[in-house]
């Protein structure tokens, strides 16, 4: 197996993992997260990167759950904004558990598939980065969403709001991996 094969393999065990959460928590909330505005989602976000950073910075988690969950969290929400980029907000439930989980697996596959290409492209360069800075990284892009929101889509140069959220899902998933090894 080569390097390209074993992050790829590593990759889809992490979804595995984020998506398997996804479906339980769907499963007792259905899909409550439909009625999110975006600045909201993008809020949500950054509450799970920014507990992230202040886990690493401190050590000290005074609820008991620590920096993988809300790796998981920062996967599972930054594809919530894709679907929600797709089909926009709700003002009720209007997706059954059966087209989330396919609306699910599809964005994940679009993030899969363009770590793939990133990471030939830079040749498995996030293997020497440290943890903290794909936390850094995530919450740079989330600043960037809130900006690209308060602008109401005006940007100039900007790749798009789905764009960071497949950073932000691949950044997470990196660290899961890393943190597993």
């Amino acid at each position: 197996m080569d390097k390209f094969e074993k992050t790829n393999a590593q990759f889809e065990e992490a979804i595995a993992e984020c998506r398997e959460l996804f479906s339980k928590k769907l499963h007792d909330y259905g899909a409550s997260w439909r009625i999110l505005r975006p600045s909201s989602l993008t809020d949500q976000l950054f509450i799970k990167a920014k507990r992230i950073r202040q886990l690493e910075i401190t050590g000290l988690s005074l609820v008991g759950e620590g920096i993988r969950p809300e790796f998981i969290g920062l996967v599972n929400y930054g594809i919530i904004g894709l679907i929600q980029l797709t089909k926009s907000f709700a003002d009720t439930v209007d997706t059954s558990p059966e087209e989330a989980m396919a609306l699910y697996d599809a964005h994940a596959n679009e993030a899969l598939e363009l770590m793939k290409r990133k990471n030939h492209d830079y040749d498995e360069a996030w293997r020497g980065m440290r943890v903290s800075s794909y936390t850094d990284l995530i919450l740079t892009k989330i600043e960037r969403v809130k900006e690209m929101e308060n602008l109401a889509g005006q940007t100039l140069v900007s790749e798009g709001i789905d764009a960071n959220y497949m950073d932000i899902i691949n950044y997470s998933v990196f660290a899961l991996i890393k943190l597993s090894e």
